[in-house]
């Protein structure tokens, strides 16, 4: 999970200062690395670990000049994210060529081998390098020299990409003589919007892994790039749309279930109402599970609170902001290191005693993955003076490792494995745990889109809907991401 904005702006513009605006405004996706490539007449770029904030200054973001560039927020699902990781990656032969992408390439190692035995040496372990490689080959056996890129050109490297590269990616990529180039894999896991803006200059596109970076820099959103499909902005100020391949959208329920923000649209589907019906249905459930009532409906912030409101308002109950975040304290799903998710929920939440004294609650999150933020929440209840805590989850049990761009990578980590909902409470010290139904969420973000027929489930399910997952891969991902851990642990 990562995120990313390219913008092509009017001759004589800058567009930096909207890029870092547009990755303020999805550090929700990334917290480990930020960074910006710019191009003039060169490319221009400032990378580093650490929030937006923390990695650009005034003096810095002066010399990030250009009417075109790319800015990125990372969480590293591949590599030890380190600074030789931190995105956009950027070449300049046989092309100018910046890219940043939100996902994971899950041949990523194959492909790195087979570089490799070319000759070609990664600078890095972050895997937009091989797409950017890959993309630039094909680009190179159809262009000479001092030729002009065409649309046909794009479009056909963008399929060698979708034929070589395998797993979830969106992309988007500017080029030095011109033009923004920006995809989606085959099957459109990962969601990527497009938008133009008409200023006095003349008109500025943008592409982004979300709708809210758009709404930011005030874009319009035009349209959400569909699965294997490619749009260029061509050096003329046109746009070139293709599909490429003809594979069944299967967008990652999740994004609606954690990553997005509640006020972006992602494939025409609103994340706010998504998790309104969210919470609708888990009352209804609820209600027909006879489980134990409660006397009060509490979010766990913060993607919980749209779900957790609609649940108190079908179930009738009061809805209370019992637990008070620390904004200052980043996601504790997307942190690389267990010891680290446990010192954060110390400092991240708090509560307020009035809320909880005496009374039954009913804490309302997004998911359970490894139980120890939920067991520690449960406590931080319990301590407040909650007679009872159950817990409500808009989402199944997670069960399988994601290699699309989730740090789900192994089994053993999921407190729901082999365990009953009675056994998950035990395990976190709940008295009572209800999961949403999975056909009731997905049923409630289709409801936003019924042209969507199925959403990606595989972290529910194992089913993988690019067919192309196989044991040894998820090995091979689950092996790279330890290594990665370890030498992050030495490192510190």
């Amino acid at each position: 999970m990562c995120g990313f904005i390219g913008i092509y702006g009017p001759d004589g513009t800058d567009v930096a200062l909207e890029i870092y605006e547009g990755l303020l405004a999805v550090q929700h996706r990334g917290q480990d690395a930020s960074g910006i490539t710019t191009f003039t007449d060169k490319f221009h770029v400032k990378k580093g670990l650490g929030l937006v904030r923390d990695v650009f200054n005034e003096r810095n973001m002066a010399r990030l000049r250009g009417h075109i560039g790319v800015g990125h927020v990372r969480y590293p699902t591949v590599g030890v994210g380190s600074d030789e990781d931190v995105q956009p990656f950027h070449m300049v032969f046989p092309f100018g060529i910046a890219m940043a992408h939100n996902g994971n390439v899950t041949n990523f190692l194959e492909l790195k081998d087979r570089l490799r035995i070319k000759g070609v040496r990664l600078g890095s372990s972050c895997d937009v390098e091989v797409i950017l490689y890959v993309f630039a080959r094909a680009l190179a056996d159809r262009v000479k020299p001092a030729q002009k890129i065409e649309p046909e050109d794009v479009f056909a490297a963008v399929k060698v990409v979708h034929e070589k590269v395998k797993g979830a990616y969106s992309v988007v990529a500017v080029l030095a003589d011109g033009g923004m180039v920006c995809f989606r894999d085959p099957f459109g896991i990962k969601p990527i919007v497009f938008g133009t803006k008409v200023t006095e200059k003349g008109v500025s596109y943008a592409c982004a892994s979300e709708s809210v970076v758009l709404d930011v820099n005030g874009y319009a959103r035009s349209l959400d790039i569909g699965p294997g499909e490619c749009l260029y902005v061509s050096p003329d100020r046109k746009i070139h749309q293709r599909k490429l391949g003809d594979k069944p959208h299967r967008p990652c329920i999740f994004e609606w279930v954690y990553f997005a923000r509640p006020d972006s649209m992602l494939d025409d589907v609103s994340v706010y109402k998504t998790r309104r019906r969210f919470g609708a249905a888990l009352a209804e459930q609820w209600k027909k599970a006879g489980a134990p009532a409660a006397d009060v409906v509490i979010p766990i912030p913060d993607s919980s609170r749209e779900a957790a409101a609609s649940m108190a308002e079908t179930l009738g109950l009061p809805y209370r902001e019992g637990l008070v975040k620390n904004r200052y304290i980043g996601r504790t799903f997307i942190m690389p290191s267990q010891g680290a998710r446990t010192n954060s929920v110390r400092r991240k939440l708090n509560t307020i005693p009035l809320e909880f004294e005496g009374k039954d609650v009913l804490l309302v999150d997004d998911s359970i993955v490894r139980g120890n933020t939920s067991r520690r929440i449960v406590q931080m209840a319990r301590d407040a003076g909650a007679k009872k805590v159950f817990v409500a989850l808009t989402s199944p049990p997670l069960v399988s490792p994601c290699p699309y761009g989730i740090d789900m990578a192994t089994k053993t980590e999921f407190i729901a494995t082999g365990r009953s909902p009675s056994e998950v409470a035990r395990e976190i010290g709940a008295d009572y745990v209800l999961y949403l139904d999975r056909d009731a969420m997905n049923e409630a973000a289709r409801a936003g889109n019924p042209k969507i027929e199925k959403f990606c489930n595989a972290c529910f399910t194992g089913d993988y809907p690019t067919g192309d997952v196989t044991r040894e891969m998820l090995a091979a991902i689950e092996g790279e991401r330890c290594d990665a851990q370890q030498q992050l642990t030495l490192g510190s």
